[in-house]
């Protein structure tokens, strides 16, 4: 198990090493596609940073969350609308280091959670399978909603987060304020994973296929390759990120949880019908086989350098968000657009509390 105190130095709460910064305009492409369907109350203008200005949380706290003890940052007032971010793989809650900060000062409380298998978040009994089918990690953000007293929150997320996210709004609306959804609609379909993709992007999902192998299983459990290889991706799906070696090794520190590799090939397994989830979720997962609408106000992000993107025009998933809806393209942006982009997903966060 992490030693929390030794971890919190080791992610860098304190000073941190400074990160590199890119051109406030490549932090700042917020041109939408379609625009919003109906007006809403003026939202405030988020300040223009360069990502990498903040290098580290200053107020970390766990909460006990039905099967986890949940590790999250928090910041802005305590009393503030709620802003609920979530990350994806392989990343941790400083993709979000920045866009906190901007969010605090616009009036909110930020809550960035580790997700299941990452950094402080831990499961409360050693018999609990290491599960990480969508629907788990769906009601992971409910559960910590129910333990923080959060009604309802703004959602924004990427790669698992956003799948995670559309995941909470899809079942529970009513716990969801508004949505912001790097790449739209991320709902697994079990079904339609079984079909081959175009060849060029089946190379870009290696990583997958690397998993279902026990030679991909073990790398991940093996410190050191496990951590190229998550450096690697980083590499490829973010090509015009110049982050630096300080940036990549403070969420490095969150892959060290003994859960990790656990839970990343269960979920890389799970999605292409490898492993099995358990029965107890099935009553979520049933629902979300006819790919339910979304009916909360959204805005979808579609980063124009991200290689797992078809195309960035959002028509391809449009039909299933049914409420006030807003799409918009992260020019010059690669995978992991909050990081990447803090002030234009900071700002995609507040636009869309107004849809």
């Amino acid at each position: 198990m992490i030693n929390r105190r030794t971890f919190t130095r080791a992610v860098g709460l304190g000073v941190g090493a400074a990160a590199v910064s890119v051109s406030a305009a490549a932090n700042a492409p917020t041109a939408s596609a379609t625009g919003a369907d109906r007006p809403g109350r003026p939202a405030p203008t988020i300040p223009t940073i360069a990502p990498g200005t903040h290098t580290a949380f200053t107020d970390l706290k766990q909460v006990r969350a039905d099967v986890l003890d949940i590790g999250y940052a928090e910041a802005g007032p305590k009393h503030g609308p709620v802003v609920i971010c979530l990350h994806g793989w392989p990343y941790d809650i400083h993709s979000f280091v920045d866009v906190a900060p901007l969010l605090a000062d616009a009036g909110y409380r930020v809550i960035v959670p580790y997700l299941r298998g990452h950094g402080t978040t831990s499961f409360v009994s050693a018999s609990t399978a290491r599960n990480a089918q969508q629907s788990a990690i769906a009601l992971d953000v409910i559960a910590l909603m129910d333990a923080l007293k959060i009604h309802k929150a703004v959602l924004a997320g990427f790669d698992w987060g956003s799948r995670t996210a559309g995941i909470v709004a899809a079942l529970w609306p009513e716990r969801v304020k508004a949505l912001v959804a790097v790449s739209g609609y991320l709902i697994t379909d079990l079904a339609a994973q079984r079909n081959p993709l175009p060849p060029k992007a089946e190379h870009t999902w290696w990583y997958q296929y690397y998993f279902a192998t026990d030679r991909g299983r073990l790398a991940m459990e093996t410190r050191q390759n496990r951590h190229d290889l998550c450096r690697l991706v980083w590499d490829e799906v973010s090509p015009t990120w110049t982050f630096d070696d300080a940036t990549f090794e403070r969420t490095a520190a969150a892959f060290e949880n003994p859960d990790y590799a656990a839970i990343v090939i269960h979920n890389y397994r799970w999605r292409l019908g490898l492993a099995d989830g358990e029965r107890r979720y099935d009553r979520y997962e049933q629902p979300l086989v006819a790919r339910p609408v979304i009916t909360v106000p959204t805005i979808a992000l579609d980063p124009a350098l991200d290689p797992f993107l078809a195309t960035t025009d959002g028509t391809g998933y449009r039909r299933f968000f049914t409420g006030p809806y807003s799409h918009r393209v992260l020019t010059g942006i690669g995978h992991n657009a909050p990081q990447e982009a803090p002030t234009a997903f900071a700002q995609a966060v507040v636009d869309a509390d107004r849809l």
